[in-house]
């Protein structure tokens, strides 16, 4: 178990991280560069879910990237639109990485459908911040 120090620490930087990584998802949105910047979404809520991890368990997060199990291992209990939610926003992590599949998911990532899906993580980044706020508390 970490020090109370030392969970506030890490989970610091996985608060600053995640900011980053909004920040980069609104310029490749703004740049039309739609793929990469949901595949940034999913980096950001992540490293949210770390951070939470973090707060609650005090013990580093696990190295994985299945948003709907770092949320569970966190403690929270999802409502069902909050399990789509991430499982569509996890999604978004394989779709960008492997190049079978990110030529397909590139033609889907329409501004219109980005737009929609950067709302829901937009949404879920909120949420898991009020996680966050409550587990500092």
């Amino acid at each position: 178990m970490l020090t109370i120090d030392d969970a506030n620490n890490i989970r610091s930087f996985w608060t600053v991280e995640a900011s980053e990584a909004m920040d980069v998802a609104e310029h490749l949105v703004e740049k039309q560069d739609f793929s990469y910047a949901l595949f940034f979404g999913h980096l950001a809520v992540e490293k949210l879910l770390k951070a939470l991890y973090v707060a609650v368990r005090r013990e580093h997060a696990p190295p994985i990237h299945n948003l709907q199990r770092l949320a569970r291992l966190a403690g929270i209990d999802l409502t069902e639109r909050q399990k789509e939610a991430l499982v569509t926003i996890t999604a978004f992590n394989i779709e960008t990485r492997y190049p079978d599949i990110k030529r397909a998911f590139r033609e889907k990532c329409t501004s219109a459908y980005t737009h929609e899906q950067m709302a829901i993580v937009k949404d879920t980044v909120s949420w898991i911040k009020q996680e966050l706020k409550r587990a500092e508390a």
